[in-house]
């Protein structure tokens, strides 16, 4: 498990997409275009009608974007393109024609928040904390936060990037929406998502595609609208207040 990867497996026209890095399945920015590509993938192949997104290990489900790579950010360009992996995942998984099951073992933080709201419906364990901690270090949840209010609602995204330094359980999660139910173990998880997503691959491929324009309707402009909150963030990591928060955590 000491290796970074994105991989994908078909088993029943299910489509299982699994992200890992070591540290803590933060996401650099080579690993986030290959998600991107491989739901887009994932999406126009006829093999798999339901695709659940996962990642590997059995603690965090994804700490966010990497780090090592945001404190080594020095132009307006490069703080761009960092903040627009997130974007260009989130979009591919609204485009994606194939409905998408999140599978959540552990903690997600910032970008990982984003993820887990970008799937049409998510399961997670207890241990399956959230955090949105951007603004602690003088930026935000910007690009993350279409997706994440749509789930959860404005007001408990507020909450959420406002009290930047605290964990919100798995049962806060459910109670706001963001997870659909919530397990003991992960083996309880695998099992219900595995049983949801045979269910859903033995359904009408028709009526799902319909339904997946339906839970996405009045989102096409979020092509452009995440880009744009990649600048700002972009714009934002440059500042001196950031850089020297970035510093005092190497």
């Amino acid at each position: 498990m000491s290796q970074t990867y994105v991989k994908q497996t078909i088993e029943n026209n299910i489509g299982y997409i699994t992200f890992f890095t070591p540290e803590h399945n933060a996401m650099p920015s080579p690993i986030l275009k290959q998600l991107e590509q491989t739901i887009i993938n994932a999406g126009q192949n006829n093999d798999i009608k339901v695709i659940v997104l996962k990642s590997g290990g059995e603690r965090t489900f994804c700490a966010g974007a990497s780090f090592t790579e945001l404190v080594a950010i020095d132009t307006l360009e490069d703080g761009k393109l960092f903040f627009s992996g997130f974007a260009n995942v989130i979009n591919a998984m609204r485009n994606c024609p194939k409905l998408i099951i999140g599978r959540v073992q552990g903690k997600a933080v910032g970008g990982g928040v984003g993820l887990a709201s970008a799937t049409d419906y998510c399961l997670a364990t207890k241990y399956a904390a959230i955090k949105l901690s951007e603004i602690s270090i003088g930026i935000g949840p910007f690009v993350i936060e279409p997706a994440v209010s749509r789930k959860i609602g404005q007001t408990a995204f507020a909450e959420m990037t406002i009290n930047a330094e605290a964990f919100y359980d798995a049962n806060y999660a459910k109670a706001k929406g963001l997870y659909a139910d919530v397990f003991e173990t992960v083996d309880a998880l695998d099992i219900a998502v595995q049983e949801l997503a045979l269910k859903l691959a033995s359904y009408n491929p028709d009526a799902l595609l319909e339904l997946k324009k339906v839970l996405w309707q009045d989102t096409n402009h979020w092509d452009t609208l995440l880009i744009e909150r990649a600048q700002i963030s972009g714009t934002l990591v440059l500042s001196n207040f950031t850089k020297q928060k970035l510093d005092s955590y190497s």
